[in-house]
């Protein structure tokens, strides 16, 4: 018999969130996937809660139109909204992603990060492009 059976294992804990944001290098397909789920709830949860409301406020009558418009003019209103839109265009993207990957397209590993990248790239600049319109460039 060796020695290194008679050594002790070594043991590995649960890492924490905060080890993997800061310890860890994690691949960009790794940061499209948490995303695309952090995205998902993100329009799962404002989706009852902000959503839906406002759109049933705006379509009552136009007084209630105007007062929600009032309401979303307000910059802090915008930037929440501005990060609503970058969930579902991230989530979107990332979905069809997804979807190609699932018809076994793209699952090497120099394609998957290229995918990755051109997600990452394309809901970004769609973003910029939504956010630009949302505060008044155009």
């Amino acid at each position: 018999m060796s020695d290194s059976s008679s050594k002790p294992r070594p043991q590995f804990r649960n890492i924490g969130p905060t080890q993997i944001l800061f310890n860890y290098k994690l691949p960009l397909a790794a940061k499209a996937s948490i995303l695309h789920r952090a995205s998902g709830a993100l329009l799962f949860l404002c989706l009852p809660l902000i959503l839906v409301p406002l759109f049933a406020a705006s379509v009552t009558s136009p007084e209630s139109y105007a007062a929600i418009s009032a309401w979303v003019a307000n910059p802090v209103c915008k930037l929440i909204l501005l990060a609503l839109i970058w969930g579902y265009l991230h989530h979107f993207c990332a979905g069809i992603r997804y979807l190609v990957l699932d018809l076994h397209i793209g699952m090497d590993k120099v394609n998957a990060q290229k995918s990755a990248g051109v997600v990452f790239g394309v809901s970004l600049a769609l973003t910029v492009v939504f956010g630009l319109k949302l505060f008044g460039a155009w």
